[in-house]
């Protein structure tokens, strides 16, 4: 039995830009805590979490990593997570399992690009957050005002909790025992005076106290209005560290042991039940008494040990030979070993209580995003959608020898259930196979893997662009499908009308017949022959989205209507009615983010325009750099890698991510239109 409960569990996900510190700071708290004896080094690749050989080859993480320790009878889990925007995926796909996002931030570099996504996020997802400014000890660095810029950025609800001193030598705590002095900048009474006036706004009785007795208030009676406002976003605190140096560790581990949230103090992940109309939202509670449900949110595939699937629980026990069921699947499974995580150590344990992070090994059913249950009663569980970045760089692959292809597949398919931001297409118009990631880097590593650990070797080559296809007005169809060939004949006759939808909406499909013109059991083979249209588009041989189908009329016959009949009828009329409908190919437009030496404005800013790009706006940063954000046709920035590298002497780094679909020009559409060959089968 776990010798702790819920309560004394604090689930923290560390994230921010690269090289902020975040795996550093990790030994740091390990070794605070004496789950170490030492902190481990990057260069040297001895840490506890970048325990990948690609990860101690690059110093950087690459991936998600679990340990844990203990301190003051509380049970910290902590996840570090990559800080590169290619594996941003990776590092959002963890938050379901924890109640505070420490966003990390490198007090020399200053917020940076993926800080600000990461908050964003954050914010969208109602976690508790904290500012954690690591490197204060670098000389130069004027924490002041690096403040003054996080609270102008994220908002005023941002509060330092603790103050640097001495240089950033040691820290002082602004909350506990406010009575230190000798700040770098403010003071500690100020801070203090700060975090109160904010605290005391979500309790009114609290507020009332402090403002009539102008008494000082306890760190106790301010805990659960502290949490309170974590959880509304109404306080961000800020605090700071030298993760080399040792300096405000000991502070850190206080905040997170005494004052970031339990499992029944955060924001819960939102459990639904039911499908389509009857979806409705699932109250869980950290109830060990109750039945078991948890959420699996990473999936690892070892080449030695399997399959292992990471877990929070988020209500009831689980323990070793407990019978599970992934989602609405009826057949159970055994668990016959459970294992906390140590980075790259799996420690067995006999069982987990609410709050406690996981694993299960060799489980072939098992996926990422599965709901665990231990109740046959209950209907399909399962949590809402999270939305992840959209994976747009592309690569197409071939294997490099003939008969690989299967073995090519089957790791693919392994890699695509690790990584919710790695998706794999084939498209049968251009007969490729295409592997998209969120940048170069991304695709880069997944190629190394896919040499060493899976031992497929492929060649590569750029991709087809995503295009998309759409109609731009309403329109009818009609198609009768009558074929004799001796024996029993095919006979079905399809009318229908399309119509554009928002762009995004999707597709919509409707029946609008009475009377049984078409009996009900063919309507399904109608929609049949229209989602094929949708998948091997109609003009130019791209998937068509935003349209609306209803098929309103038809024919059939009492011995020769069949389904094949009434699928090839619904697909030549939505054909029909498509090419009657104005359609248009789509094309993604990205945003696009470039930083650079700031003396290459000109050369970048033209660069883009040549490339039908429109800059939004440009930020200067220290050292002489600049950001410059704007828009651009993902179809044009083929070979942009290149030619940003010589345009800034291989200084120049940039990111992109999804905006939206846009019609593309005229003459484009016509070429790729003429390009494309039509099947009349």
């Amino acid at each position: 039995m776990s010798d702790y409960n819920a309560e004394d569990v604090r689930n923290i996900a560390l994230l921010g830009h690269a090289g902020s510190g975040k795996t550093t700071l990790v030994e740091a708290l390990l070794a605070a805590a004496g789950a170490i004896a030492a902190p481990g080094s990057v260069a040297k690749g001895t840490t506890v979490c970048d325990f990948d050989p690609l990860e101690k080859e690059l110093q950087h993480s690459l991936d998600s990593a679990i340990t844990s320790l203990d301190n003051r009878g509380k049970h910290i889990n902590i996840i570090d997570t990559p800080g590169y925007p290619d594996f941003l995926g990776r590092s959002i796909s963890v938050l379901p399992a924890v109640e505070t996002a420490a966003v990390v931030i490198n007090a020399q570099a200053g917020i940076e690009s993926v800080t600000q996504r990461v908050m964003k996020l954050l914010d969208n997802r109602h976690l508790c957050r904290l500012i954690i400014v690591n490197q204060i000890d670098v000389p130069g660095v004027d924490l002041g005002v690096l403040t003054t810029q996080i609270r102008e950025t994220f908002g005023a609800e941002c509060l330092p909790i603790n103050l640097p001193a001495d240089g950033g030598s040691r820290v002082i705590d602004c909350f506990f025992q406010p009575q230190g002095e000798g700040a770098d900048f403010s003071s500690v009474a100020q801070a203090h005076g700060h975090i109160i006036d904010q605290v005391v706004e979500v309790d009114e009785a609290l507020m009332e106290i402090y403002l009539e007795q102008g008494q000082d208030l306890a760190p106790e009676q301010l805990h659960d209005p502290f949490e309170t406002a974590l959880r509304e976003g109404h306080l961000i605190p800020i605090c700071y560290c030298s993760a080399t140096s040792g300096a405000g560790i000991p502070e850190l581990l206080e905040i997170l042991v005494r004052l970031m949230p339990n499992p029944s103090e955060g924001n819960p992940p939102v459990y639904l039940k039911g499908e389509g109309a009857t979806l409705e939202p699932v109250a869980v509670a950290p109830d060990p008494t109750k039945h078991a449900l948890a959420h699996v949110f990473k999936i690892i595939n070892d080449p030695f040990r399997g399959k292992l699937g990471i877990f929070r629980i988020h209500q009831g026990r689980i323990s070793q030979n407990s019978q599970l069921l992934i989602g609405d699947a009826r057949k159970p499974f055994k668990v016959n070993h459970l294992f906390r995580l140590n980075g790259n150590e799996q420690i067995e344990v006999a069982d987990g209580v609410p709050g406690d992070i996981l694993a299960v090994a060799r489980v072939d059913e098992i996926h990422f995003d599965a709901v665990l249950h231990d109740s046959h009663d209950e209907d399909h569980h399962h949590l809402s959608t999270m939305e992840c970045p959209v994976p747009l760089f592309g690569l197409a692959i071939t294997t490099a020898k003939r008969g690989d292809e299967q073995k090519l597949n089957d790791a693919l398919h392994k890699l695509q259930a690790e990584d919710p931001c790695f998706h794999v297409e084939h498209h049968a118009a251009t007969n490729e196979t295409i592997m998209r990631g969120l940048g170069e880097l991304h695709l880069k590593v997944l190629l190394r893997r896919l040499s060493e650990q899976f031992h497929v070797d492929v060649e590569t080559r750029p991709p087809s662009i995503p295009y998309r296809e759409t109609i731009s007005a309403k329109a009818e169809g009609h198609h009768r499908h009558k074929k004799q060939t001796g024996g029993a004949g095919q006979f079905g006759e399809v009318f229908l009308r399309v119509e554009p939808l928002a762009r995004g909406a999707g597709f919509e499909f409707e029946d609008a017949t009475v009377g049984g013109v078409i009996p009900g059991n063919f309507i399904p083979s109608i929609e049949k022959g229209v989602r094929q249209v949708l998948a091997d588009g109609a003009i130019a041989g791209y998937p068509l989205q935003d349209v609306r189908v209803t098929v309103y009329d038809g024919k059939f016959h009492p011995v020769d209507s069949k389904d094949i009949a009434f699928s090839t009828a619904g697909r030549k009329a939505f054909i029909d009615a498509i090419d009657k409908a104005r359609p248009v190919i789509l094309e993604p437009i990205v945003k696009i983010r470039v930083v650079a030496p700031d003396s290459c404005m000109g050369d970048l800013a033209g660069d883009l325009s040549g490339r039908r790009g429109r800059i939004s706006g440009s930020e200067s940063q220290s050292g002489g750099r600049i950001v410059i954000d704007g828009e651009v046709p993902l179809a044009e920035l083929s070979g942009y890698d290149a030619r940003l590298k010589a345009l800034t002497g291989g200084e120049g780094t940039y990111g992109i991510e999804l905006s939206r679909y846009e019609p593309v020009p005229a003459a484009i559409q016509k070429q790729l239109a003429d390009a494309y060959q039509r099947s009349e089968d």
